[in-house]
C-alpha cells in the first residue's frame, strides 16, 4: 500500500507517526507512519518486504507487549452481534479506489477490505488460498496455473471468473493507463514499460475455462504466490471498464466488505462498509461493517478511542507514547511491523544529484542525525534506527550489510563529508524535509532537521503539508523543493517488497526518481534465483548499493501502537501492523 505503502499498496508510505501500516509515498504510503509505503499501500505490506515477510512480519498481537494471539477486551458479555458496525481511523485516498492505483495506506486500507484477490494473507503473513483454489507452479516456477473456486461473484452480482482477474492485470500493467501499481506485472510474460509501445493484452496470461487461466512469467518466481496477494492483483468486474474515474468514486468489488450504498464514501469525512454475504473466502467478516474516519490529526482520533466514540485506533499520536497502555490496560499493541521510515532526497534537487556532490551530502546528512536520541526522546522506544532498507521481521534481514556506517551517527564525519562537498560546490540554502500536518510527523522531522543544522552548521527545518494528498500530489509531479518524509508498509510478505516498489528505475511509489542499472540488476537477479538463499544474497547485494547511493535517508523500523476500545473483542494485529477488522466482534 503502498508507500510512502499505501505502505502502501498498496502503498509506500506508513501510517502516521506510528508504527502501524501501507505505498503510495510509495510505501503504501502511510499517512502517519503513513507511513506507503505506497502503497501503496500498499503498499505494503511489508509493508512485505516489507513486505513481506518484510517486515515483519511476524506477529500477531495481543494486548500490550504481547506477542502472542489475538486478545478479547472489553464486555465480556459473550455475544456480539453480527450486525455491530466497527470504527477505525483512517485518511483520505489520494485517488480513486482503482486496485491497481491505489498505493497508498488510505486508499488502501479501504481496497484490502472491499476487494478480494487469489490469495490472502493470515496474522503471521503466511500465504491462504482466497479467490483460488489452487495455485500450481511447473517445475521451473515460470509457467502457474490458477484454478478459481466455483460461484464467486461481484456484490454486483456478476460473476468473478478468469477474465476477471486477466482483464484487471491487463488493465493495471498497460503502461498507457498509468496505474500507479503497473510495475508489480513486470515479471509476466508480454509486460512492457515503453510508453511508446503500451501492450494492451500480455501473452503470458491465457484462459483455459472460466474457471481456470495461467500465467507464464518472464523469470523463475519461486514466491510468485506471495506477489499475487497485492492488492494489484484482485479481479474487475465488466462495470469498471466503461467508465474506470466513475468506478473508483463506487467501486465494486468481491471482498468481505462493500460500500454501504453508492455515495458511501464522503470525501475528505469517511467511508462506511458494511458486509459481503456473498463473499467466498478466508476472511469472512464477524461483524456488520466497518466504518472509517478520516481524521485530520491522530489526537482527535485517539480522545475518540478513550470515549469509545472510535473502536479501533492503528496509529497512537507520538504525544501519548508514554501513557496508551495505562490508558487502555489490557486494549493496546506495541509489537514488530513491517515498517520501514525514512526520508526521500530527489534525484533532481541542486546539490544532492547523482555524483559524487550528491553522494557526499547524503551521507553527510544521513551522519548527522542521532537516530538513538530522536527514538528515545520522541517516540519513548517505540522505534528501532534503520540499520537497512527492509525490516528486522523480514526473512534475510541483516543489520552487518557493507556500508551501513552510513547510518550510523557520527557528527565529526558528517561535518568532514560536508566539507568535502562545499568543496565541490559551496551550499548555501535552508534543508528542508516535507511532511504531512496530518499524520503526527512533525515532532520527528524537528528534531531531525534540529540535529542536521546543529552537526552540519546549515540551516534545517521541516516544511508542514496541510494533508497527505496534498503532499503525495507534488512528489507525484517533481515539485518538490527539498526532501520529504517517507516509509514502507509492506504489500506481502517478502524482502523484494521493500526494494522493487521504491527504488526500481519507473516504479510507482519511487518519488525520489532514482536509478541504478546495477541495483535494477541485482534485484532482478534475486527475484529470479532458485532458492530463498540465493535470493537473499542478491538483494543484501542490492542494498548495498542502496547505501552507497542514500537515494533516501534510513531512520528507523516501527513497531505498530495501537489501541482498542470498550466495545470490541477479539482486536489482533497482522503482520503489516493492519488490524484484521473481518475477525474484530463487538457487543452492542
Amino acid at each position: 500500500m503502498q508507500g510512502t505503502t499505501r505502505l502502501s499498496p498498496s502503498k509506500l508510505d506508513l501510517p502516521p507517526t506510528t508504527a502501524s501500516p501501507p505505498a503510495s509515498i510509495c510505501e503504501r504510503p502511510t499517512p502517519a507512519l503513513e507511513e506507503t509505503v505506497k502503497t501503496n499501500r500498499k503498499a505494503l505490506a511489508a509493508l512485505s518486504i516489507f513486505a513481506a515477510g518484510s517486515l515483519a512480519l511476524t506477529a500477531c498481537g495481543g494486548g500490550s507487549g504481547d506477542s502472542g494471539k489475538s486478545s478479547s477486551a472489553g464486555s465480556e458479555s459473550g455475544a456480539a452481534t453480527s450486525n455491530a458496525i466497527i470504527t477505525t481511523n483512517g485518511s483520505e485516498p489520494q485517488n480513486p479506489i482503482i486496485p491497481t492505483n491505489t498505493t497508498e495506506v488510505g486508499g488502501g486500507k479501504i481496497a484490502d477490505l472491499i476487494f478480494a484477490g487469489l490469495v490472502s494473507f493470515d496474522a503471521k503473513g503466511a500465504v491462504q488460498m482466497d479467490q483460488a483454489e489452487s495455485i500450481t507452479p511447473n517445475d521451473t516456477n515460470t509457467l502457474w496455473t490458477v484454478k478459481l473456486k466455483s460461484g464467486l461473484k461481484f456484490t454486483d452480482g456478476t460473476p468473478v471468473t478468469s477474465d476477471s482477474f486477466i482483464k484487471a492485470w491487463n488493465y493495471g500493467a498497460n503502461i498507457a493507463n498509468a496505474q500507479g501499481a503497473s510495475y508489480f506485472f513486470d515479471n509476466i510474460k508480454g509486460y512492457s514499460a515503453d510508453e511508446k509501445n503500451p501492450v494492451a493484452e500480455m501473452e503470458g496470461l491465457k484462459k483455459v475455462s472460466d474457471t481456470e487461466f495461467t500465467v507464464e512469467l518472464i523469470n523463475a518466481e519461486a514466491d510468485f504466490t506471495k506477489r499475487i496477494g497485492y492488492t494489484a492483483f484482485v479481479p474487475l468486474p465488466e462495470s469498471a471498464f466503461a467508465d474506470m474515474k466513475a468506478f473508483g468514486e463506487n467501486p465494486v468489488g468481491n471482498g468481505p466488505y462493500k460500500f454501504e450504498k453508492t455515495g458511501a464514501w464522503v470525501h475528505n469525512e469517511g467511508v462506511t462498509l458494511v458486509k459481503n454475504a456473498d463473499y467466498q473466502g478466508s476472511r469472512t467478516a464477524k461483524n456488520g461493517g466497518v466504518k472509517i474516519t478520516f481524521y485530520a490529526d491522530q489526537t482527535a482520533a485517539y480522545a475518540d478511542a478513550q470515549s469509545d466514540e472510535l473502536d479501533v485506533l492503528d496509529a497512537v499520536p507520538d504525544s501519548n507514547f508514554t501513557n496508551y497502555e495505562s490508558d487502555f490496560e489490557g486494549r493496546s499493541v506495541n509489537q514488530p511491523a513491517a515498517i520501514f521510515q525514512s526520508f526521500t532526497i530527489p534525484q533532481y534537487l541542486e546539490h544532492f544529484k547523482p555524483g559524487k556532490e550528491g553522494e557526499l551530502r547524503r551521507k553527510a546528512i544521513s551522519m548527522s542525525i542521532d537516530r538513538e536520541s530522536i527514538i528515545k526522546a520522541v517516540f519513548n522506544g517505540t522505534r528501532t534506527a534503520a540499520k537497512d532498507f527492509t525490516s528486522p521481521v523480514i526473512e534475510g534481514w541483516s543489520d552487518k550489510l557493507e556500508g551501513s556506517d552510513a547510518l550510523s551517527f557520527n557528527a565529526d564525519e558528517a561535518k568532514k563529508l560536508w566539507a568535502e562537498a562545499d568543496a565541490i560546490s559551496k551550499y548555501d540554502g535552508t534543508f528542508t524535509i516535507a511532511y504531512n500536518a496530518d499524520g503526527g510527523h512533525a515532532n520527528w522531522v524537528t528534531a531531525a532537521t534540529n540535529s542536521i543544522a546543529k552537526n552540519l552548521g546549515i540551516k534545517a527545518e521541516g516544511k508542514a503539508y496541510p494533508a497527505f494528498k496534498q503532499l503525495l500530489d507534488d512528489e507525484d509531479k517533481d515539485k518538490m523543493t527539498g526532501a520529504f518524509r517517507s516509509g514502507w508498509q509492506a504489500d506481502y510478505p517478502s524482502m523484494y517488497n521493500f526494494l522493487a516498489p521504491l527504488y526500481q528505475t519507473g516504479a510507482g511509489s519511487n518519488y525520489g526518481r532514482y536509478t541504478s542499472t546495477e541495483f535494477d540488476g541485482l534485484l532482478k537477479e534475486g527475484a529470479a534465483a532458485k532458492s530463498e538463499a540465493d535470493a537473499t544474497a542478491k538483494f543484501q547485494d542490492a542494498q548495498k548499493v542502496l547505501l552507497k547511493d542514500l537515494p533516501v535517508v534510513p531512520l528507523w523500523y516501527s513497531n505498530v501502537n495501537g489501541v482498542w476500545g470498550n466495545k470490541v473483542q477479539n482486536v489482533e494485529f497482522g503482520w503489516n501492523s493492519v488490524p484484521l477488522y473481518y475477525n474484530i466482534t463487538k457487543a452492542e
